[in-house]
């Protein structure tokens, strides 16, 4: 009996006094499986309502829904169902419905009060993904405003559930006892300049001698484990078989890897965090966690996502060690050290602090709520993300100005794809290409079809998705699924419509690339000069191609996926465009402007007739002669693009800066900041009036830089910053010193001043700047300015450092003054010894 099954009577008792309840089982308990059957079959309410169950995993439901519906011997389709994009297996007769991602969304929003459903079941909660955050906050609305009788079950491994219990109004927690069976720990960090594939190599050789069992590996990415495969083919016992678990994967495939080893044998499976939840593989005694996970980072300035690679959290190693004790007692080898443990966060960030919030946006836009803060979140959306998104929505005009959804919005969202393909798809139906913008939104929002691949180029995928072309390593079954989501898209968005005429082939292939621009105008490229296929994206971003691949040669393209990268970003799917296309697809984006620049050849200010399209420059022609505005923004342009270094730093100059740098660090808020970032930032305010009249280079090489910078400060920090900082320091002979504020040193060191030694006789106390606040270091020199001595405290020097000085000069100086007591001799910088 799994140990979820002795809390059944409590849920039960529970769910029939509150309508929202949380759930803690650790991994094995057997919540996903036994929970909904045990509810279905016993809870009085849920005799007239359906049980709807989310599943984060397609794979996860896929298994969870065919588990359910074997412990009924009923084929799936019965009283339990499933439901993902590509799949629906429900009847009149099913009583549980296992649904992915998107789907309850798509179910709230056609009913808001779920008419005909007694319980949601959130399971995995713990993963944070987007979907489930915003299932749960429109679920939550839904049972307040409209079903009070709603039921609400969230259920988690590892969550902490203490806040999210406060969240629901103090919703009851249940804590189930925990797995079935004790699982061991062994650390096993990486040996030196050793990579990862070796040493999860060398710790399954390992295992397979120490312990008895089939084995789960836990890699970060399909990369990893298809290096790991080709280290381990051939050299593994030939009782054990060796079996790859990712999304991407053939079907069969993951169901070879999920399945019973056959008789006698063992299996070491090789899988992404698609194994960490869920599942239950047969046989799995022992656990390798090389305590890696690939999650996307969504960056709003560029508006891509990248795949980073990071540490698990304690949370996620707690849960992959739970999946050794499924069935009997098993191991767990973790390939970091035991203090690397304790330095693991807690939790692993949900998905909604570093998604891209756009489909977040216009569901929420559909739901009628324009501000996130109106629903019921653990996390709220970052602001800068959701500005972004609801930015993007705008452009697609899929929002009005005051963030309302529009009809073409509803449209959209409607389709249930992504907001980019969504928009895509109507605005190619609109075109008469309706067809070609359905396949290509099919293509985009499920996994590469030939990832396996170097080449980016789309037509092939759609050579492959209309049969008309066939590759032995594409995956029937994923090919036959988006076929038929392709079949459900295209006959769905037709209702109501007429059809969209035929395109002749060759016209479809010239279509890609500009429906492509209607999705992703911020990621139009061109060709940067070169051998090597280097792009510049209209975003302002860099990108590449693979070398070989065979769009390298294209001038222009479409970039539909790349990896975000910060650096250059690689392209993975991609379609070419002409310039005529784009001017075609996106007239209204493009931007007609007069530009003024520098010209580096001419060395004087240029003026420009320019059609942009964001950073890219599509069309240039000769403009009229820059006026003076333009002319100084161009300078100004000029000299931002070098760097302060281009400007005529003289040594009086640096003084300036060093000194009100000085002043910033003693009083910050009266100071202004003088950092090379702060003096670009605040170029046109000191820089700009002194570039009236200049119109070359020459003049710029022969600007006041001191004046330039002394206007960053009114008259009166002037007359202070000569008084708190002043440029030279009078001695006790009555000489002027310079000082000097540039030397490097300690952070709160204050200015040098370099003197001969004899300089500072009869001086006791150590000299100030900044009203008393700041020291001078003295570097104290010999007759030959050499260096004798560096303090910032002149009387210790005197009492302690300069009787051995003494001693060691007068021999070697001889002709100058080396008094016993030179607190009472006179200050003097001659050579003559005048004593």
């Amino acid at each position: 009996m799994q140990p979820i099954a002795a809390l059944i009577p409590d849920l039960l008792k529970h769910l029939s006094h509150h309508n929202t309840v949380l759930l803690q089982a650790p991994p094995g308990a057997g919540k996903t499986t036994v929970v909904p059957l045990a509810l279905m079959a016993d809870a009085p309410w849920a005799q007239t309502g359906r049980i709807v169950m989310l599943e984060p995993r397609r794979l996860a439901a896929r298994s969870a829904a065919r588990f359910m519906a074997a412990q009924l011997g009923e084929p799936l389709g019965e009283r339990v169902g499933l439901r993902t994009r590509l799949e629906t297996r429900v009847s009149p007769r099913t009583r549980i419905e296992v649904v992915t991602e998107g789907v309850l969304t798509r179910m709230l929003q056609k009913d808001p009060g779920l008419e005909g459903v007694a319980l949601v079941i959130f399971d995995e909660f713990h993963e944070r993904s987007l979907q489930a955050d915003m299932g749960l906050a429109l679920a939550r609305e839904s049972q307040q405003a409209l079903r009070e009788d709603l039921r609400l079950l969230i259920m988690s491994a590892t969550l902490d559930a203490d806040p999210l219990s406060q969240l629901l109004d103090n919703a009851p927690v249940l804590t189930s006892a925990g797995r079935s069976w004790p699982v061991t720990l062994s650390y096993h960090p990486p040996k030196r300049q050793q990579g990862l594939e070796d040493q999860v190599s060398r710790v399954i050789h390992q295992a397979l001698a120490e312990q008895a069992g089939s084995l789960l590996v836990f890699l970060p990415g399909a990369g990893e484990i298809r290096r790991v495969q080709q280290r381990l083919t051939g050299q593994l016992p030939g009782d054990t078989d060796l079996c790859p678990l990712y999304g991407a994967l053939k079907a069969e495939a993951q169901d070879r890897a999920i399945s019973p080893a056959s008789g006698g044998r063992r299996k070491v499976v090789l899988a992404t965090a698609i194994a960490e939840t869920s599942l239950t593989i047969a046989g799995i005694t022992v656990v390798i966690d090389a305590g890696l996970e690939r999650r996307p980072r969504f960056d709003p300035r560029s508006g891509m996502s990248r795949l980073v690679t990071e540490r698990v959290s304690q949370a996620a190693a707690e849960q992959r060690r739970g999946r050794a004790g499924r069935l009997e007692p098993g191991h767990c080898y973790r390939l970091w050290s035991q203090s690397e443990q304790q330095g693991l966060p807690r939790h692993s960030p949900a998905a909604i602090l570093s998604a891209d919030l756009a489909p977040l946006a216009l569901e929420l836009a559909q739901w009628g709520s324009r501000d996130p803060g109106d629903l019921t979140w653990l996390d709220l959306p970052p602001a800068a993300h959701w500005e972004q998104a609801v930015d993007l929505l705008k452009w697609l005009d899929a929002l009005d100005q005051e963030g309302a959804i529009t009809a073409h919005g509803k449209a959209m969202n409607a389709l249930g794809l992504p907001p980019r393909l969504a928009h895509m798809v109507i605005k190619g139906r609109q075109q008469g290409q309706g067809q070609l913008a359905a396949e290509l939104a099919v293509l985009l929002s499920e996994q590469d079809l030939m990832a396996f691949t170097q080449s980016s180029d789309l037509r092939e995928r759609l050579l492959l998705l209309r049969g008309q072309r066939q590759h032995p390593q594409v995956d029937r079954g994923r090919l036959q699924s988006l076929q038929q989501a392709l079949s459900r898209l295209v006959t769905g968005s037709a209702r109501g419509r007429p059809r969209d005429p035929v395109q002749p082939p060759e016209h479809g292939e010239q279509s890609t690339g500009e429906l492509l621009a209607l999705a992703f105008p911020d990621r139009v490229a061109r060709r940067r000069p070169g051998i090597e296929p280097r792009y510049q994206l209209s975003n302002g971003r860099g990108a590449r191609l693979a070398d070989n691949d065979p769009l390298a040669g294209e001038p222009w393209l479409v970039a539909a996926e790349l990896d975000g990268d910060r650096r250059e970003a690689r392209i993975y799917l991609a379609g070419p465009v002409t310039l005529a296309g784009l001017k075609q697809a996106l007239t209204g984006h493009i931007r007609g402007q007069e530009e003024s620049e520098w010209d580096q050849h001419r060395g004087t200010v240029m003026c420009y007739q320019r059609r942009r399209l964001g950073a890219l420059i599509l069309e240039e022609g000769p403009g009229t002669a820059p006026s003076a505005e333009q002319i100084e923004q161009a300078l100004l342009a000029e000299v931002q693009r070098q760097g302060l270094q281009c400007l005529p730093w003289t040594p009086r100059a640096r003084q300036w800066c060093g000194r009100v740098r000085l002043l910033h660090r003693l009083w910050p808020g009266q100071w202004p900041q003088v950092s090379e970032a702060a003096l670009i930032d605040q170029l046109p305010q000191w820089l700009g009036p002194y570039l009236a009249g200049i119109r070359r280079w020459s003049g710029v090489q022969q600007l006041p830089l001191t004046e330039a910078l002394n206007s960053l400060l009114d008259y009166p920090q002037q007359q202070s910053l000569k008084r708190l900082a002043p440029e030279t320091l009078t001695l006790p002979g009555g000489h002027q010193a310079p000082l000097d504020y540039t030397v490097q040193g300690a952070e709160d060191a204050g200015p040098v001043l370099a003197i001969k030694l004899q300089g500072l006789f009869g001086c006791d106390a150590t000299p100030t700047v900044a009203d008393g606040q700041q020291p001078v270091t003295l570097h104290l020199l010999s007759p030959a300015r050499r260096p004798l001595a560096v303090t910032s405290d002149l009387g210790s020097f005197w009492r302690q450092g300069y009787p051995q000085v003494c001693k060691e000069c007068r021999g070697r100086y001889p002709k100058h003054p080396w008094p016993e007591d030179p607190l009472t001799a006179t200050a003097t910088l001659t050579v003559k010894n005048r004593q």
